[in-house]
């Protein structure tokens, strides 16, 4: 098993594992439940440079050459730039103007979605990325983690406390009430690595 970074074309198989953490929120965004046409949306900005879902902002888990966990992350200061591609791509192909709530802010490495492959879930892959992303932002890079998290998914939160994150906030993204969690380092986690 191996972390890597994502590659253009990688684009087909993270968009089927990032539809697994967003399928109702690209629906929304595309205006229509068919699958094909949202997996077609996702994987056209995975292979882009520069928007919130480019593989340079991807990070992939690879065993014997098959992708089974992807984890989208970038500086919350570059989110509007990054969803601006994205914004004017649904205006001029889907007739939707979306005007999405920010969901992180400059000052933390915003962790966007992580899927692990249906077949491979329940075997520790998804704490094991999400381990290397805090070891390499939070303790080498030292620098504050963020993500959201559904209320209605305790056992996500669970995890995520933990590894060290804290609830920060209650937010309202998407209709959705969630809860903004960050690990933030500290002086103790320097001595402690």
């Amino acid at each position: 098993m191996t972390i890597r970074n994502a590659r253009p074309q990688d684009a087909d198989a993270i968009s089927q594992l990032m539809l697994l953490a967003m399928e109702e929120i690209i629906y929304d965004f595309i205006c229509q439940r068919n699958k094909q046409e949202a997996l077609n949306f996702l994987a056209y900005f995975i292979r882009l440079e520069s928007n919130q879902y480019s593989y340079q902002n991807i990070l992939v888990v690879e065993d014997a050459n098959v992708i089974i966990a992807q984890v989208c992350l970038y500086p919350g200061k570059d989110l509007l730039a990054l969803r601006k591609p994205i914004i004017a791509y649904l205006l001029e192909n889907y007739g939707h103007n979306l005007k999405p709530e920010n969901e992180t802010q400059e000052g933390e490495i915003y962790l966007d979605t992580l899927a692990v492959s249906t077949l491979e879930q329940g075997k520790g892959i998804g704490k094991i990325l999400l381990q290397f992303v805090i070891d390499k932002y939070v303790y080498i890079e030292k620098q504050r983690l963020g993500l959201l998290v559904d209320k209605i998914n305790p056992n996500a939160k669970s995890l995520y406390l933990k590894l060290g994150f804290e609830v920060q906030t209650n937010l309202l993204i998407f209709g959705k009430e969630m809860e903004h969690l960050q690990v933030i380092p500290t002086k103790t986690e320097y001595y402690n690595q």
